[in-house]
């Protein structure tokens, strides 16, 4: 497998849990150009990567293949290195792309400044909201959020209660 199939295929799962990597969707398809240098605002903008993504896939389907993605290169390669011939223009894009991977660009990272610190170690709780943690600090889910309730009928402490038929 070359490099630039290698990429397509890591840019192809990107976000989707589900995708095998065979297959890649137009926003997957728009990082990639964006994050590789493909895409650089002037020559090739968004609106280019839209349209070209759009010409090379089957119709009525919503994903290109790696043999389309080719396809979609050679368009492309044309618009963003102009002075160029086509095998030069199309070798240069491939070169920004291959090895490449996406990134997590503006992820949120959780912060652990000033109080926040504090507020969140949960080996500081006290009450019923230390019985939500177990010793490591991880959360219980449901079983130390939530009461379970008695529906047996009876009062709660009512020290006869199951007695009802056995007397009667």
């Amino acid at each position: 497998m070359s490099a630039l199939e290698e990429s397509f295929r890591k840019f192809a799962v990107y976000g989707d849990t589900a995708s095998s990597g065979t297959s890649m969707t137009g926003k997957n398809f728009s990082k990639m150009c964006k994050e590789c240098g493909v895409m650089d605002g002037k020559a090739v903008t968004s609106t280019d990567i839209d349209i070209v993504f759009n010409k090379v896939k089957a119709k009525g389907a919503r994903t290109i293949t790696f043999a389309e993605f080719q396809e979609a290169m050679k368009e492309i390669c044309v618009k963003r290195f102009k002075g160029k011939s086509q095998e030069e223009a199309l070798q240069a894009v491939f070169g920004l792309i291959e090895g490449k991977e996406p990134g997590n660009v503006g992820t949120t990272k959780a912060t652990k400044v000033g109080a926040v610190d504090r507020l969140t170690d949960t080996s500081k709780y006290t009450g019923s909201h230390k019985e939500r943690f177990d010793e490591s600090g991880k959360g219980k889910g449901l079983a130390g959020r939530e009461d379970l309730t008695d529906n047996s009928g009876y009062v709660g402490a009512y020290k006869g209660a199951g007695t009802y038929d056995k007397t009667h």
